[in-house]
């Protein structure tokens, strides 16, 4: 099992990466965008990372369902965990939508509602960690 946890974590970080690195590089992108007239690097570079992500994502929910299953019983804590998890999936499954509507060069979202969007999402991180260590329940 502790190989599973390892490729859990590595999963886990590099999902993280993306949820806390593509609203923000958006927010460039968007500035880009109105700089050049059209696409530029940065939405390349943005794009690639939130598909590249994608993958990570999938792997560290099926590797943490797994854990959650065989090595935790499903515990209170994992149900906790696993419902701010979901949230997570949505949040990153709503930060998806504006990359695809950014590829199509419409940016919607003010500057302010991308940051405190990319704030959101440091918030349910430091509630999941926080229930994972604690174990509250």
């Amino acid at each position: 099992m502790d190989w599973l946890k390892i490729i859990h974590i590595l999963c886990v970080m590099g999902w993280m990466t993306s949820i806390f690195a593509v609203p923000r590089a958006l927010i460039y992108w968007k500035r880009e965008h109105a700089k050049l007239g059209g696409f530029g690097p940065l939405g390349d570079l943005t794009i690639r990372l939130y598909r590249f992500s994608a993958g990570l994502g999938v792997i560290a929910v099926a590797t943490g369902l797994w854990l959650g299953w065989q090595v935790w019983s499903f515990a209170p804590w994992v149900h906790v965990k696993l419902t701010l998890v979901l949230l997570l999936a949505l949040h990153y499954i709503w930060t998806g939508v504006l990359v695809r509507r950014a590829k199509r060069g419409e940016f919607r979202e003010s500057d302010l509602f991308l940051r405190i969007f990319n704030e959101i999402s440091v918030v349910a991180v430091i509630a999941i960690l926080w229930v994972v260590v604690v174990k509250p329940f």
